[in-house]
């Protein structure tokens, strides 16, 4: 054996037609409902005002659409099928695309790995015209019948490359993204007609609508309370759209339907600057409900990155992060009552999710809760001139409320305040319930409840935050410094960072071993626990690797979760018993507090029970 000749020589030589599609359709036509998507993207192309929609076991199966657009000559056919033939570029600068298609390798990538049989019929002509592909193997047109638009069939998706078949998920699976596809498009174009079916069971069926009405349709927003409006603009860059409150949310990222220059995709920079706007007021770890439109000149931004056409490239991506973070900062900056969340009573709701501490009321009998009166409130410090624009003397911690406010009688409803409270949006309170939850009732007959300790925690989060915007949290010095114990390690921790929790209205200084002594506290918080705080403190900045002292930027973005950390311990105590006069305030102040919808860890402050709903409980209707 002659171990010592050389290598055969490689020789290059042009690949087939057929194999060159094949190795198209890996990358266009992932999975079924990347070949649904190419689909409906040319019923929109058309000017179709119907599309319908049918798929067989996800899909895999059978795919058919059928639209009503403009249809196409037997000519037309043969060039639909071929490679990079397309009648959607009006020139070759691949910079202004207005259609969702242009590449031209739908159709021969569909033909390529499946079955495919396209019947087209342009208005006003005889007869409708088909052509046949089947694994790369292009047929003849020949006339057939057929009503005006288009109709494709696609059949035993990848049979020709059954290594791609193989890789495929459940039926269950594949639809679950063939229906999110179309949902996409759907959103895209609120003024055509959809109707999907898996398996001869319809899931979608929309008329055509104006756009909030679709949107509300497409995100099922029913749970929602309303959505709130987006708009902004930054030079040439236009963003609007609705989002649902933050007490709304996912447990992943297919409720956000992101549209730029009307073309769905699963933009990073998006998605990123969506979670930044909702970080401090959504509870870790869900996912916002969001149905975003951005418009932005065609020579900013490329779309011709990756063959499904879903991924950017944005000539200023900061400019793009800046617009959506504000436009929503300040569609989330309403006060509560604007949009919340009507809960499910009638089905469970399954795991919980981590529980959050709360510190406990100082001093409560839990078992006095049902009948005990409230305690007789300090007088109330005058008004400071200093509270930021928006929030009230009442906002100030319920302790501190002035003691002239006496109970309502037992018939609240026949108050002579409780018309015009009614009116407000979050109504009128009627009582507080295990002495933790506000019941209140509104003009229209909902009923609210409201937890009284996540309301009043995002009251004084927003303030303790307004003021360190503003320069510096006001501190009150104690009379008596307290000195307190902590875990070395907890020591270690604060030390360096004594001059920045000076800032939030915390003056401590070392007092030798492991103890601190603490000199003044933030003056909203009254009475706090030092210790308590210190320590829930401590543990917040020892979680976040890049908060450092020689890094003030870092500890400035996560300012927030510490001033909520603040804001927990300052707040009202569940369990602690308030009047109805001190009720109505705390409402008051949750409609015009920013953000006031979810408390400072991201939980809702407030649940709606409309006239309806209760019905349907009950069952009256």
């Amino acid at each position: 054996m002659n171990t010592s000749s050389t290598p055969e020589q490689p020789v290059i030589r042009r690949l087939s037609e057929q194999v060159v599609n094949r190795i198209a359709a890996g990358e266009v036509i992932e999975r079924p409902a990347a070949a649904l998507k190419e689909l409906v993207e040319n019923a929109l192309d058309s000017g179709a005002r119907r599309i319908g929609i049918r798929l067989d076991r996800g899909g895999i199966d059978r795919i058919e659409v059928t639209d009503d657009g403009c249809g196409m000559s037997p000519d037309d056919l043969c060039l639909a099928v071929e490679r990079h033939c397309t009648s959607k570029l009006r020139d070759e600068t691949l910079v202004r695309i207005s259609t969702l298609g242009f590449r031209g390798e739908a159709l021969p990538s569909i033909g390529a790995a499946a079955r495919l049989t396209v019947m087209s019929r342009q208005r006003g002509m005889d007869s409708a015209w088909s052509i046949r592909v089947e694994g790369g193997a292009v047929g003849q047109p020949e006339p057939c019948a057929g009503p005006a638009g288009t109709r494709v069939l696609v059949e035993d998706l990848f049979f020709a490359t059954p290594a791609r078949r193989k890789f495929l998920k459940s039926p269950r699976v594949e639809s679950g993204h063939a229906e999110n596809v179309v949902r996409r498009l759907a959103l895209a174009a609120p003024h055509v007609a959809f109707r999907l079916e898996f398996d001869q069971r319809v899931v979608l069926d929309l008329p055509a609508q104006d756009r909030a009405a679709r949107v509300a349709a497409i995100l099922e927003a029913g749970q929602a309370d309303g959505l709130l409006l987006v708009e902004g603009q930054r030079g040439d860059l236009k963003l609007s759209g609705y989002i649902c409150a933050p007490s709304v949310h996912r447990a992943t990222a297919n409720g956000q339907m992101l549209l730029v220059n009307g073309r769905p995709v699963v933009d990073p920079v998006l998605r990123t600057a969506v979670r930044v706007a909702y970080r401090n007021v959504m509870e870790h770890g869900r996912h916002a409900v969001v149905a975003l439109s951005l418009e932005i000149p065609p020579e900013q931004v490329d779309v011709n990155v990756h063959p499904a056409k879903t991924e950017l490239r944005y000539a200023d991506s900061a400019a793009v992060r800046a617009l959506v973070i504000g436009a929503l900062g300040r569609a989330l900056g309403t006060g509560a009552g604007v949009a919340g969340v009507r809960p499910d009573l009638l089905q469970s709701r399954g795991p919980s999710s981590a529980r959050i501490w709360y510190p406990p009321e100082r001093g409560n009998d839990a078992a006095g809760l049902s009948t005990r009166m409230a305690e007789p409130l300090a007088p109330a410090p005058p008004a400071d001139p200093g509270l930021p624009p928006g929030f009230a003397e009442s906002s100030l911690p319920l302790a501190a409320m002035p003691a002239a406010r006496k109970a309502v009688p037992e018939a609240v409803l026949e108050h002579a305040d409780t018309a015009a409270a009614m009116a407000h949006p979050l109504g009128a309170a009627v009582a507080q319930v295990l002495g933790t939850y506000i019941l209140s009732q509104t003009a229209d007959g909902a009923l609210v409840l409201v937890d009284q300790h996540a309301a009043h925690e995002r009251l004084t989060h927003e303030i303790l935050r307004a003021q360190y915007l503003d320069g510096e949290i006001r501190a009150q010095r104690l009379l008596l410094p307290e000195v307190v114990d902590l875990p070395a390690r907890q020591v270690a921790v604060l030390r360096p960072f004594a001059p920045a929790l000076a800032r939030l209205g915390i003056e401590i200084e070392p007092f030798g071993g492991t103890s601190v002594l603490v000199r003044a506290l933030p003056a909203l918080l009254g009475k706090e626990n030092p210790a308590s705080m210190l320590r829930d403190l401590a543990e917040e900045l020892e979680a976040d690797e890049l908060a450092t002292p020689a890094q003030a930027d870092a500890l400035d973005s996560r300012m927030d979760a510490i001033i909520a950390r603040m804001a927990c311990h300052g707040s009202v105590r569940a369990g602690r018993r308030l009047t109805h006069e001190e009720m109505n305030a705390l409402l008051r102040d949750m409609e015009r507090t920013p953000r006031a919808g979810t408390c400072s860890h991201g939980r809702p402050t407030w649940l709606k029970l409309e006239k309806a709903d209760l019905e349907r409980m009950f069952g009256r209707r």
